[in-house]
């Protein structure tokens, strides 16, 4: 008899949630030059804001230690040191509570023997994996409290790279609890279209670091025109820092002209996969799920384009980074589908 598993997977479904909020808020929090305004990690205590004036002046006194404020922000009042602070906050509050909202429901189902035994050492490693993330988030904001005023982007890089991590295993897992359906014939799937959906996957996700990148160097705001950077297919001056492979990471040209080709790259294969699944495969699941990767990854790039012709305004770059998510959770569902109709 099939285990109910229904519980567990809307448990999962709110853990997957709660952390594209995160992400979510992230992106704002970067957008508004947010992100350096707590300059301490305290996991426990740090859940409580500031409660009296003295508390936020507190605060404020240890932001104004920072380069970020004598450079950029010098002169801030306090009212606007506590409209940056609160996105910060958020961002960190919503951090901590995917942390109880997975501990103790997954220590009940546990106890309860509602996780098959096969899945219950992998929940296991992505709590871990949660709490790595913590420390990668304030691995990433002590680059910018000494010498910078931003974040390493290659710290952010990671940090967005642990989070979408975490997101891709919560969704496969979600996936792998889905009562399986039968009539699925397997010589209809190549072994070319299961390579072609974990290539896509992969490129995907490295497309997801490379927008982080992007981001930390606010390389969007470089070349703001389309199909052309200026009016030119590759610019100048793209390797101009030595050692050469630094241009990668900190040339912001270069970082923009990545994002791009790579999005090209991603778009036209997940095309060329739908098709081809289209043409020759009986799983309406993994049609479907195909077309919507399809899709979306249009709509992705449509509104990359017109992020980087808007000069990137706050609400678009938040739009452009929810949309990265839904892309990626997409890419694992359709994944998944591959695989589980191999094996069924």
């Amino acid at each position: 008899m099939q285990a109910n598993y229904r519980p567990v997977r809307i448990w999962l479904a709110i853990i997957a949630l709660l952390i594209v909020a995160t992400a979510v808020v992230g992106a704002a929090t970067r957008l508004t030059g947010s992100g350096l305004s707590i300059t301490e990690w305290n996991p426990i205590m740090g859940v409580l804001p500031p409660l009296s004036d003295a508390d936020w002046q507190a605060a404020f006194a240890k932001y104004r230690e920072i380069p970020q404020y004598a450079k950029l922000n010098k002169g801030m009042s306090l009212a606007a040191f506590q409209t940056i602070f609160w996105w910060e906050w958020s961002h960190r509050l919503l951090a901590r509570s995917i942390g109880a909202v997975f501990f103790l429901p997954f220590l009940v189902f546990l106890a309860k023997g509602m996780l098959p035994r096969r899945l219950a050492p992998r929940l296991a490693a992505i709590f871990l994996l949660g709490g790595l993330q913590g420390f990668v988030g304030w691995y990433m904001v002590k680059s910018g409290l000494v010498d910078r005023v931003d974040v390493s982007p290659i710290r952010l890089a990671l940090h967005l790279g642990m989070a979408t991590l975490v997101l891709a295993l919560v969704v496969w897992t979600w996936a792998d609890l889905a009562p399986p359906r039968p009539g699925v014939r397997l010589s209809t799937l190549t072994r070319g279209q299961r390579l072609s959906a974990w290539l896509l996957l992969a490129l995907v996700y490295v497309q997801v670091l490379l927008g982080a990148i992007v981001a930390g160097l606010k390389a969007g705001r470089t070349y703001n025109t389309w199909p052309l950077m200026d009016g030119q297919i590759i610019p100048d001056g793209l390797w101009t820092m030595t050692p050469g492979w630094l241009n990668i990471f900190d040339n912001a040209g270069l970082v923009q002209l990545n994002h791009r080709m790579m999005a090209y790259v991603v778009v036209l294969l997940a095309l060329f996969h739908a098709v081809s699944l289209l043409r020759t495969a009986d799983d309406e699941r993994v049609r479907r799920s195909a077309t919507l990767v399809a899709i979306a990854l249009l709509a992705q790039m449509a509104l990359g384009i017109w992020t980087l012709l808007a000069w990137v305004p706050i609400h678009l770059g938040v739009a452009h980074q929810l949309g990265a998510l839904v892309v990626l959770m997409l890419t694992v569902w359709h994944t998944f589908a591959m695989h589980r109709a191999t094996r069924t």
